[in-house]
């Protein structure tokens, strides 16, 4: 394929207000160019990271050796965050004119504070503030799960008037939870006279992790019925959510805020790479389409929807019957999602806090063994 075929794929993506996120950061890919290319080939206008990346970005490559090495004696867990927000201010940097372009809507690139924080209210608001204040740059979002404990801080760090992107969400109703708690941080920041319009917000959905799980459920219950729900759940259960994003956003409260110089807090689909083989590799990108959403694609989704990914138009709105059945189905079938989603919520800091804790060894590994410069 030519790159013109590459570009018109994602631009015509791009063209029905989808924006297209890279879910990968790395040191590599910033010196060698490899991002600003796919900003200006793939209509990349974004990046996210989580400890799961960060931790393979350091552990496969030679990029951080200097640095690792200059950082000797200095605790892990500090050489960790200064890595991160170093990739993160350069990255920003490489997104500037995206951010420009777009009046802070785009532009954007997520650091995430330490999962160990996850249900700690208020050290994940203590370290989210640090983090965007050493970071410094205006495209920077700090991710910030949205456990129970997640979204006060999610409040209170809106009320700060930094951007966040709340992240690990699985459930419909942990959704609008997150919206009531980025509406509560506008309001609050609006009383403290801060400049709404400075401050963005996504909600990030997680997507095939919950076609993983619900699936590994269906395949043991003896009922023909459970073929035919295989691969639905997770677009159906985001399709909802969309429907619930377009209600907060025509919503009296949604509207005076933006009266105010608000902006709405826009879905991001998470998660978007299809881990059954038996599914088309461009699925979670072509069946969640509409606008005002963002899609964060791992690199090898990017490179899959670059290369024979099809945009058919708005591939949600049209499908809420759809999904609802889907729910009410795999409801009928005795699988209950709301467990699923708790499962789901539960694994996911618990794979990012062993993530963190590889990473934290990996640093501490390379200070020991790596030999100062003279």
């Amino acid at each position: 394929m030519t790159t013109a075929s590459h570009t018109s794929t994602t631009a015509k993506l791009s063209a029905e207000g989808v924006s297209i996120w890279l879910d990968d950061l790395s040191r590599d890919h910033l010196r060698s160019g490899d991002l600003a290319h796919l900003v200006t080939e793939r209509h990349v206008v974004g990046v996210t990271t989580n400890p799961t990346i960060f931790a393979q970005s350091v552990a496969g490559s030679d990029a951080y050796t200097d640095a690792l090495r200059a950082s000797a004696g200095h605790p892990a867990e500090d050489t960790a965050f200064a890595l991160m927000v170093e990739d993160v201010a350069q990255a920003c940097d490489v997104l500037h004119e995206v951010y420009e372009r777009t009046q802070g809507e785009d532009g954007r690139v997520s650091i995430e504070v330490s999962p160990l924080l996850a249900r700690n209210t208020q050290a994940t608001i203590d370290q989210a503030i640090d983090l965007a204040q050493r970071v410094g740059k205006p495209g920077v979002m700090v991710k910030i799960p949205a456990t129970n404990e997640g979204l006060p801080a999610i409040t209170e760090v809106i009320a700060h008037g930094i951007s966040v992107n709340a992240t690990l969400i699985f459930s419909v109703e942990r959704y609008r939870h997150v919206i009531d708690a980025y509406l509560a941080g506008l309001q609050a920041a609006h009383n403290a006279g801060r400049d709404l319009s400075t401050i963005r917000s996504v909600a990030s959905l997680f997507v095939s992790r919950i076609d993983t799980e619900v699936n590994n459920r269906l395949t043991h219950l003896d009922d023909p019925r459970a073929q035919s729900l295989m691969g639905r759940v997770a677009i159906a259960n985001a399709r909802i959510a969309y429907d619930a994003f377009t209600t907060y956003a025509s919503s009296p409260t949604m509207l005076e805020l933006l009266d105010h110089g608000a902006h709405l807090q826009r879905p991001l689909w998470a998660s978007t790479g299809v881990k059954d083989p038996q599914l088309r590799d461009t699925l979670y990108v072509e069946a969640l389409v509409a606008s005002s959403v963002v899609n964060t694609m791992p690199r090898a989704t990017l490179n899959a929807f670059a290369d024979h990914g099809e945009v058919r138009g708005n591939t949600i709105i049209r499908a809420y019957d759809d999904a609802y059945s889907t729910l009410e189905q795999l409801a009928d079938l005795g699988v209950d999602l709301t467990d699923v989603t708790t499962v789901l919520e539960e694994q996911g800091v618990e794979k990012f806090t062993a993530s963190w804790n590889e990473l934290l060894h990996t640093i501490e590994t390379q200070q020991a063994t790596l030999t100062p410069n003279p």
